[in-house]
């Protein structure tokens, strides 16, 4: 049975896990600061974190809390794990970022620290790194969270001999920032904490609607 076994949802400010809201900053911090008080609340030492733009430390920071109570990484082969993710903007926000860096001729200096991150796929890779994994990957951009292009794909992953996949939404856009990251098995764990949820389109729809 594949099955959804936790997930991760964060959104103004605030990090539910598997429905609980296990960390929250005030509303008036900024997107960059919160991610850094997320960083030092999960204790992480990961200092190439810091060097990330804001999509890529969404999506790793959404990942660590999905992950951590979790066996998914040392239960499954790293080169059966996939990654997939979608958005909407792209990598719009950094675009944007490299832009300003080109478009004044009189203090003309593009940065290679940002350039790097102009392209959404970006994210996956700084995820793989982080955890050694090595299976395939995609990144989607689509007009809204799409539950039936994600499912559909984890599922010919499946059928194509992977054995776990971490997918979802991660965008990061000017007062629309959200990462919403679910974990899948395709056989239960026996980790206590799973949830084990059916993975399917009406399930992955009501837990990214619960925030």
């Amino acid at each position: 049975m594949n099955a959804i076994t936790s997930y991760a949802h964060i959104k103004h400010n605030t990090v539910t896990v598997n429905g609980t809201v296990v960390f929250k900053s005030a509303s008036s911090v900024s997107i960059h600061e919160f991610l850094l008080e997320s960083y030092k609340f999960l204790a992480m030492n990961y200092p190439k974190f810091h060097k990330m733009d804001v999509q890529c430390k969404l999506a790793i920071i959404a990942t660590e809390f999905a992950l951590r109570e979790t066996a998914l990484l040392t239960e499954n082969d790293l080169a059966k794990i996939a990654i997939v993710f979608s958005n909407h903007a792209s990598s719009l926000d950094t675009d944007k970022a490299y832009q300003n860096s080109i478009s004044d001729k009189s203090n003309y200096f593009p940065s290679p620290a940002i350039f790097v991150y102009t392209l959404p796929n970006i994210t996956i890779g700084e995820l793989a790194i982080r955890h050694k994994i090595t299976g395939e990957n995609a990144f989607f951009v689509c007009e809204k969270f799409d539950p039936a292009l994600l499912i559909n794909y984890c599922e010919s992953l499946y059928l194509n001999g992977i054995d776990a996949v971490i997918a979802g939404w991660v965008e990061a856009e000017t007062n629309n920032d959200e990462a919403f990251i679910f974990l899948s098995e395709s056989q239960r764990n026996t980790n206590k904490n799973a949830i084990f949820k059916p993975l399917n389109q009406t399930t992955l729809t009501e837990l990214y609607n619960l925030t």
